[in-house]
């Protein structure tokens, strides 16, 4: 598709997020011609700014993520960003909002499609959809809206975020983003097990021991201590990017690639995710906050945490499904600030077999998401120069030239958006499952909490985390691959 024509509003167009990534993403598929002559972007917040900031800004954003750039194809671009200084709360500014953007549409012929992006803070989102909705900002061709995790805080406010924006928009309009499912290594799960007998031959619970999936940050929380305070790494890691992570490893085979036979798969597959009982997250869940050093703060005193804080900056766990291709096998999740590097990746175990050597080491398929992207098998091999078994690794890798050609998360998401392709996409009844699990270990956490005894485990910065997650593994000769 070429050419898409639409009036795009950006909710915070004055914010970090849009800067940094949105405006990026969107200068690269107006290069390749997605969106070009019959486009128009409104970007809002309360700060005075104008049209010509905004695109000053758009410009700024632009240089500082590419290397080489058309002045000439650059200033074309950024003439088509508006400003509107907007209050969400005051009902007024969306009379405003509304005309402006029937202005743009005539103007850029934009055959009355809206695109809203919620890019603010989430507690804004209720307001933004409801106002939405009562003021009519919706469009005469499609309307679709875009909303930044987190959605809701648990189940509750997840439900009742969703009836607001389901007043204005059906389900195959919501496009719940999350940019892990924008990312070339998660993409390559579906195409990795669907298309290698070799791989899906041994997909099963009959080969595989269990799967660990590990999403490691070095930075502590610095600034975001206000938020993180409220949220944690369950609920700002698990409820979104490791489940995408697990469901697409674990769901089974779809029908076929389209947005709702993908869909499909996964909501079958979640109708047998096991909730953890309070005993479950007692045995087979830690929670655990970092230490200082004599270069950093301890979580506790970090920058707007409460000194009595017991929200987790770690946290490992344990999920597993009644059905699928996995039925039965554990998959480890753990995830937190202040890990010995960066690293994002998925470990498969495949059992350990009987052979003459004796001493073979289980086979294992890695694949890592960030900062390289890369999969290998993890194969034993005969010795060269003496008797024995050693473990050798085959890689698939991308080289310099092919990781220059991959596309940012959200410059590939919002591709999708403006297509119509929600299979990279949250359904409702996925994130609602989700949250389902999620609630039920925060509550037991809860419980702890109110009793005066929580356990969470201390750990030191530039780690793997509390050694107590270790002692997850319902077996006693399962470990962590990654260490």
């Amino acid at each position: 598709m070429k050419n898409i024509p639409v009036v795009m509003i950006i909710f915070g167009g004055s914010g970090d997020l849009a800067h940094r990534k949105l405006y990026p993403a969107l200068f690269n598929l107006y290069e390749q011609g997605l969106i070009h002559d019959n486009f128009a972007v409104i970007g809002t917040a309360r700060r005075p700014w104008s049209h010509e900031y905004l695109r000053e800004q758009v410009s700024d954003a632009i240089h500082e993520t590419h290397d080489t750039v058309d002045e000439n194809e650059l200033k074309a671009f950024a003439s088509h960003f508006y400003y509107q200084s907007h209050d969400v709360t005051n009902v007024e500014h969306y009379e405003i909002l509304k005309n402006l953007a029937q202005e743009l549409d005539d103007r850029y012929s934009a055959q009355g499609n809206r695109l809203f992006y919620m890019a603010m803070a989430p507690r804004f989102f209720g307001t933004i959809a409801t106002h939405i909705n009562d003021q009519d900002l919706t469009g005469s061709g499609f309307n679709r809206i875009v909303v930044e995790k987190p959605f809701g805080h648990d189940l509750a406010s997840a439900e009742e975020l969703n009836k607001q924006i389901t007043a204005s928009f059906d389900e195959n309009d919501i496009f719940r983003i999350d940019h892990y499912l924008g990312k070339e290594m998660v993409q390559n799960i579906m195409p990795m097990r669907f298309t290698n007998p070799m791989v899906q031959n041994i997909w099963c619970s009959k080969y595989i021991k269990n799967i660990q999936v590990t999403l490691a940050e070095r930075l502590g929380v610095e600034a975001r201590g206000g938020y993180y305070d409220t949220s944690g790494a369950l609920r700002d890691m698990v409820q979104n990017h490791i489940f995408q992570i697990i469901t697409l490893l674990a769901m089974p085979e779809p029908k076929d690639l389209s947005s709702a036979s993908v869909h499909q798969a996964k909501q079958d597959l979640l109708k047998s995710l096991i909730i953890p009982t309070p005993d479950d997250v007692k045995k087979y869940f830690v929670r655990g906050q970092y230490f200082g050093s004599d270069t950093t703060f301890a979580y506790k005193q970090e920058p707007n945490v409460d000194p009595e804080s017991t929200t987790e900056t770690f946290v490992a766990g344990k999920v597993k499904f009644n059905e699928g291709p996995i039925a039965g096998v554990p998959i480890y999740f753990r995830t937190g600030k202040e890990f010995k590097e960066k690293k994002n990746r998925i470990d498969i175990v495949l059992k350990h077999i009987n052979n003459p050597y004796g001493q073979a080491h289980s086979n294992n398929i890695t694949i890592v998401i960030d900062p390289t992207s890369e999969i290998y098998f993890t194969i034993n091999g005969k010795r060269i120069d003496q008797p024995g078994i050693r473990r050798e690794n085959l890689t698939y890798e991308f080289s310099k030239a092919e990781m220059a050609k991959v596309p940012d998360g959200y410059e590939r998401l919002l591709h999708d958006v403006f297509v119509n392709d929600s299979t990279n996409f949250t359904h409702w009844s996925e994130l609602k499952r989700y949250w389902e699990f999620i609630d039920a270990v925060e509550d037991a956490w809860q419980k702890e909490n109110e009793a005066g005894n929580p356990a969470i485990a201390q750990y030191l910065p530039y780690r793997m985390g509390p050694k107590e997650a270790n002692t997850i593994f319902e077996s006693p000769t399962e470990h962590w691959i990654y260490e």
